[in-house]
Parts: C-alpha cells; structure tokens; sequence
C-alpha cells in the first residue's frame, strides 16, 4: 500500500468549511502519486489498471479502521479471479468523493473505487461507503458515479460488499460506463 497522501485542506477544519478542497490533491501529492505509480503502470505497459481502489477518511476515521481490513483482501482476491489488474492501494486524508476525478486523470483506471468513512448518525460511526466511477475524469459529477453504502456490521457484510463492488465493477466494464446509466444487477457475478 501506498503512504497517505494530502488534500488542499490544510487540516479538519478548512475540510469541514471547505469541501471543494478535499477534492484535490496538494501539488506535492500529485507528484509523489505519479512517481509512484508510473513505475507500475511502465512494468505493465499499461495506461492505468482494471481497478484501482483507493482509501479516504472522509466524515468517520472508525469506520475506515473498522471496515477497510476486512473488505480489502477480499476485493483484491475477488479482482484476482476476475483477471483483473489492481494498481497500487492509496490512504488520502481529509478526502472527499470527488477526488475520484482527479485519481482518473492521474491514473487513468477502468474502474476507480473509494472507500470512505460515512457521515457518523445515530445508529453507527463504523458505516463505509463505496463510491465507484468508470473512468472518472474532470467534469464528472455524482450522477457518473455508483454508491454501496451502509458498510458495516448491521448493514452490508464484509462479503457481500465485496461481492456487490465487485459485480457493480463488472457491470461498469462491461457496458463502459457508470452512474445513473448502471443500475446494480446482484446477480451479475453468478
């Protein structure tokens, strides 16, 4: 896994305030993704992987450290049997769900998957979200992306979460696109 890597928050507070800043990398982050990342791409001779799962915060830090260990062994063996390739998973700080356009144009991935902190309410702080877009790039807004949310222990289980993100990232690759033009089919991957 890749180290954490920032946000134009400079910290809690401008994030809360400032939403549009947690949907860009600082200027050194950017830089330190495309080095790390092109010496995986270069070895694959590849423009960006089949599926690149990244790591974000967002509202609730417990459920990332909840929730993240248990889904992320599990996508990338169910990505494995799929034959895909997975870039490099990445921990961004201060992360908010449009960032997803930006790893789109820095690593041009078919599918872009976020796992996120959800809003703590009143039934649990530990709820993840998975955001998903099919080539995400500048101008996408959330109708060009798919959400699983609920990702907890009373909610969607570790295993059917991953077999929901899973099937969902196939739906994308297949009809090569994402958002409100794909509705989940959960019997895709039987």
């Amino acid at each position: 896994m890749c180290s954490a890597t920032h946000l134009s928050a400079a910290g809690k507070d401008e994030y809360l305030l400032r939403p549009d800043l947690g949907r860009h990398f600082d200027e050194s982050s950017r830089v330190k993704i495309q080095e790390q990342f092109q010496d995986q791409l270069q070895k694959r001779g590849l423009r960006g992987s089949d599926l690149q799962i990244v790591i974000g915060d967002g509202l609730s830090v417990p459920a990332v450290s909840r929730q993240v260990p248990k889904l992320l062994p599990l996508l990338h063996a169910g990505a494995e049997q799929f034959g895909w390739t997975v870039g490099r998973t990445f921990v961004i700080r201060y992360c908010r769900v449009g960032i997803l356009n930006e790893i789109g144009e820095l690593l041009e991935p078919r599918v872009a998957v976020l796992l996120i902190g959800e809003r703590p309410g009143l039934a649990t702080a530990e709820s993840l979200s998975a955001y998903m877009a099919y080539r995400p790039r500048e101008g996408h807004s959330d109708s060009d992306r798919n959400l699983i949310s609920n990702i907890h222990t009373r909610g969607i289980n570790s295993t059917d979460a991953v077999n929901r993100i899973l099937s969902l990232a196939a739906q994308m690759m297949k009809a090569g696109t994402s958002g409100y033009g794909v509705k989940e089919n959960r019997r895709a991957l039987s």
